[in-house]
């Protein structure tokens, strides 16, 4: 598959030019003067075999019209699509344009020009294919967290030729105030977000995706590949649910008012579309299924901690609540209609002979538990907040529980239904997922039996366990954790990075990519690693 991507790459580059990549390039200080008003370049996403949606940000005084134009090549010679949109103040001056009537599983170029004839930079995106597809490339991002560091994950996709489209599930951006989440010793000088207070107001969110959006690693990503993206939690709050958030108490305001503003943000600044929840068919290969899991349905999240202390008898506490209220078959992680929507795709999916259901949704969905050794992984007098945690972690693992109640190991039923209707339709299930910070890969299982993989991608620079666990080596954590939690076959828990995904019809092969800093703009890696999986198996081929 590498000598395919590698002659499909040396294709594009021949039929671009030296023309064609001159006009690809980031807009320096002249190119910034003659596009004066187009603030944070452009970005495409919600890709179909026709179509594709097309975005922008135009600053003026007031609303302003703007013609979209879109070629095969990048002198735009032919224009084979385009029209007008309106860049309007009530919707933060940016601006979304569907183009129809495009052929599928092709490159094309596309900007956008003011009335007064100065133009967006140049970008380049994709249609899906439609019918018999060989191959498709995806590149997995989550967890991006500005302050902590440069976004040398997004500079380096950005740079390959191999990646058909982009796929980030979430907290592609981080609430909190500046000092907060990384502490002011810890967050790298220059990497300054907007606002500097928390954010809950509309006008907040707003600055926030400004602040993020102007950095030139993002939007070269954005700029060179289509994006299907989905909000996790930090788009909102830390550990959102339908209700609130932990992240979330009265000085915020009103919940709704601040989801409400979360979303509207989202929806202007980000090239996706209004629905909540959608998929994407790849083709005869897959369907990428993209489910919204933060603040549609989901239940609130348990807390072991709580279950602990209200329980006196924290053993038996903790033993009545596994075989109870944790497997209530009543809670939720989408809500009952969206979860009807995605059992009913699935099945569609696999019925119609499509070779892989993909699963691109947030959270981890393999089961993970704490290790007995992990009790001595945070020093011998650790802040009683940490000693607290730790302990209700062990207890939890000792009566069977997880590690992770926010994940969907905290909805057990919920993941019974959606891996009990992939193994019933005979669906190749395979689940990517963030939020962890961590890489992971996971053999799904329900009812003893195999029925998918999962591909848990590391954050582009949110910090994993290494930073909790200092002096714990990578190695010693991966096997502790592996030890303990039977599903998992590898893991890294130390990199920063993102993850390639390619599917043939017979294979998908992962890689995960691991940058070599986050404290200097490097785009060099410091290795991957590679996993593979073989249709039909439901689980990872052996190592």
């Amino acid at each position: 598959m590498h000598q395919l991507w590698g002659e499909i790459d040396r294709r594009l580059l021949i039929k671009l030019g030296t023309a064609g990549l001159a006009a690809l390039s980031l807009p320096g200080a002249a190119q910034a003067m003659a596009a004066q008003g187009f603030t944070h370049n452009v970005a495409s996403g919600e890709p179909g075999p026709n179509s594709i949606l097309l975005w922008t940000r135009y600053a003026a005084p007031s609303d302003t019209r703007l013609t979209v134009e879109v070629s095969e090549t990048s002198d735009f010679a032919r224009v084979v699509g385009g029209g007008s949109v309106t860049a309007e103040g009530e919707k933060d001056h940016t601006a979304k344009f569907y183009v129809d009537g495009l052929q599928p599983g092709r490159w094309y170029f596309y900007r956008f020009v003011a009335p007064d004839g100065t133009m967006s930079p140049t970008g380049r995106t994709r249609t899906l294919p439609q019918g018999p597809t060989r191959a498709f490339n995806l590149a997995l991002f989550s967890c991006s967290n500005l302050p902590f560091g440069w976004f040398n994950a997004y500079g380096h996709a950005a740079a390959r030729g191999d990646i058909d489209l982009c796929v980030h599930v979430g907290d592609y951006l981080y609430e909190y105030d500046a000092g907060h989440y990384p502490s002011v010793k810890e967050a790298l000088p220059g990497r300054v977000i907007e606002p500097a207070n928390e954010i809950v107001a509309l006008a907040d969110y707003r600055l926030r995706y400004a602040s993020y959006r102007a950095d030139p690693d993002l939007q070269r990503l954005h700029q060179l590949f289509p994006m299907i993206a989905q909000w996790d939690d930090h788009e909102f709050a830390n550990d959102a649910w339908k209700g609130g958030a932990e992240n979330h108490d009265a000085n915020g305001g009103n919940w709704t008012d601040r989801m409400v503003a979360a979303e509207r943000a989202h929806t202007e600044w980000m090239p996706v579309s209004d629905t909540r929840w959608r998929h994407y068919q790849v083709g005869d290969l897959a369907t990428i299924f993209l489910p919204e899991t933060r603040v549609t349905g989901r239940d609130k999240q348990f807390e072991i901690d709580d279950i602990v202390k209200a329980g006196g008898n924290a053993a038996a506490a903790l033993k009545t609540f596994a075989e109870t209220a944790y497997r209530d078959p009543a809670r939720q992680m989408l809500g009952a209609d969206q979860e009807k929507w995605l059992l009913g795709s699935i099945v569609d999916s696999a019925k119609a002979g499509t070779r892989w259901q993909v699963l691109a949704q947030q959270v981890v969905m393999g089961t993970l538990f704490s290790p007995p050794e992990a009790a001595n992984w945070f020093g011998p007098n650790p802040p009683e907040v940490v000693r607290s945690r730790v302990a209700a972690a062990q207890a939890a693992a000792k009566a069977g529980l997880p590690l992770n109640m926010d994940s969907w190991d905290g909805y057990p039923a919920a993941r019974d239904r959606i891996l009990a209707a992939a193994q019933h339709a005979g669906a190749d299930l395979v689940t990517l997922s963030g939020d962890s910070h961590n890489a992971w890969a996971f053999d799904l299982v329900h009812g003893g039996k195999p029925a998918g993989i999962e591909v848990g991608g590391h954050s582009v620079t949110s910090p994993g366990y290494e930073s909790y666990t200092k002096g714990i080596s990578d190695a010693d954590r991966v096997a502790a954790l592996r030890h303990s939690s039977p599903q998992l076959k590898w893991a890294n828990t130390q990199d920063r990075g993102y993850v390639t995904v390619g599917f043939t019809p017979d294979r998908v092969t992962a890689d995960w990519h691991n940058v070599a800093s986050i404290r200097e703009h490097d785009l060099k890696l410091s290795g991957s690693h590679r996993m593979t999986a073989a249709r039909g198996k439901r689980k990872y081929d052996a190592a």
